[in-house]
């Protein structure tokens, strides 16, 4: 577990009486989530499970914090024209760049990498084999 080096924190915020003008009398926060970054690149396979040796699993995108540029885990590879997510959960919610996915010059574009982290919409669909780094996502049981 020490090699998971970031956590993702969810603040809950709890007023008790219902007049929203007034302040918040305390913040509870709840560790949900554990990340490893990678320092060397590989392919999404190898990548994917290199996470799955660690108890966790490729990156799923629930927020604008989690892009980093390095692979996530989404795909078309399982069920070809439908990308989900490494568990089995459809996109719903996308970070797609302009004209992306595109399958570039007739390539099987079939993972993803986010491009650029400091832009929100810079996912890139990009062959499996290609090197990235990644981040693998551990959920915390509470």
């Amino acid at each position: 577990m020490n090699e998971f080096l970031k956590c993702f924190v969810q603040k809950k915020q709890t007023n008790n009486n219902n007049n929203n003008k007034k302040p918040i009398k305390h913040i509870t926060v709840e560790l949900t989530h554990f990340y490893y970054i990678s320092s060397i690149k590989k392919s999404w396979q190898d990548s994917r499970d290199d996470c799955l040796r660690r108890g966790a699993d490729l990156v799923i995108i629930n927020s604008r914090e989690e892009q980093v540029g390095v692979w996530i885990g989404l795909t078309l590879r399982e069920t070809k024209g439908e990308w989900k997510w490494v568990d089995g959960t459809p996109l719903t919610k996308s970070y797609w760049g302009s004209g992306e996915p595109n399958d570039y010059e007739g390539k099987t574009e079939d993972c993803v990498e986010i491009k650029f982290h400091d832009e929100e919409n810079s996912w890139n669909d990009i062959p499996c084999g290609d090197q990235n780094f990644w981040i693998c996502e551990k959920t915390v049981a509470l």
